[in-house]
């Protein structure tokens, strides 16, 4: 199944809630009025996108509008389409993990859907033929490193952990160690999703990337922000603290097929300034998909 495929069926709340609503906009188009825009704002708004964005974005479509002296609904949804891929594409050569090893640290607050991200990217690999190392680093929840060990188990990846409350930066170091005794080709390195406050955070994620730099200098590094689709505007204010507190690289939306208003993906592309890298669409290992953002926006507005 294509990634349209799959995120056309992901999407399918989002598509009843407010593709629907889009649809039927074009569909009943009459001219480029007002009274269109105002609806078309409303509706972005609907979806998730936020209240500057969507304004900012139906902005733009009126002045493509004029300028291009557009008239059509089919016009006006292709301008459409393009002001929002838009926001979602980057230029940035996509994830890198070249080296031998490379490394993926994995950030993010609990409940996110972090440690099964971690299972479903290691299934992923090591289809690929990809030697897969875990680093059990979030030592402050007591069942992380035992999900961790179910995952290593059913993806064949080696997992390295210590004893709960152990210092994570010592399991990275360690983490580290074993990689490249053993010729791991990708180290993925869980993370503590709260701490005491938010210096804490910082202080632990820079301790772990130093480790990293140290024993690792020049390896290929992806740190990826996991956040849940379905928290929606709220789940903004924690990306930003963890996008603070260490050198986030790309996205990692999950639950998307969860929430009703998939617009979220452009708000966190734009608020963040960040690539989203992957999307999750269901709980299988195979439901976590490369970002597209072509096919994404042909989905929402089919």
């Amino acid at each position: 199944m294509s990634f349209f495929d799959k995120i056309f069926e992901g999407l399918s709340k989002t598509r009843k809630n407010i593709t629907v609503q889009l649809k039927g906009m074009f569909d009943s188009f009459t001219g480029a009025n007002e009274e269109f825009f105002e609806e078309l704002e409303e509706t972005l708004i609907a979806a998730d996108l936020g209240a500057e964005l969507a304004v900012s974005a139906v902005e733009k479509l009126r002045e493509v509008t004029k300028s291009r002296g557009l008239r059509g609904a089919e016009e006006l949804k292709g301008a459409l389409s393009e002001i929002l891929l838009e926001i979602l594409k980057f230029e940035d050569g996509g994830i890198k993990l070249a080296t031998k090893p490379s490394v993926i640290l994995m950030i993010g607050v609990n409940g996110v859907g972090k440690t099964t991200t971690i299972g479903k990217l290691s299934s992923r690999f090591a289809k690929d033929g990809k030697r897969v190392l875990m680093c059990a680093g979030d030592t402050f929840r007591a069942a992380a490193a035992e999900q961790l060990k179910i995952w290593a188990d059913r993806s064949g990846a080696d997992l390295v952990r210590h004893e709960e409350g152990s210092d994570p930066a010592s399991v990275v170091f360690d983490a580290i160690s074993a990689a490249k005794s053993r010729g791991a080709d990708i180290v993925i390195c869980d993370t503590a999703g709260r701490l005491h406050n938010k210096q804490n955070l910082m202080n632990e994620l820079s301790k772990i990337s130093r480790i990293i730099d140290r024993e690792l200098p020049g390896c290929d590094r992806e740190t990826l922000l996991v956040l849940d689709a379905t928290t929606g505007q709220n789940g903004l204010i924690q990306a930003k603290q963890f996008r603070e507190a260490a050198g986030v690289t790309g996205l990692v939306l999950t639950k998307l097929d969860g929430t009703a208003r998939g617009g979220i993906v452009f708000a966190i592309a734009h608020e963040l300034g960040l690539p989203v890298r992957f999307v999750g669409v269901g709980e299988q290992a195979d439901d976590l998909l490369d970002f597209e953002p072509e096919a994404f926006v042909d989905a929402l507005l089919r």
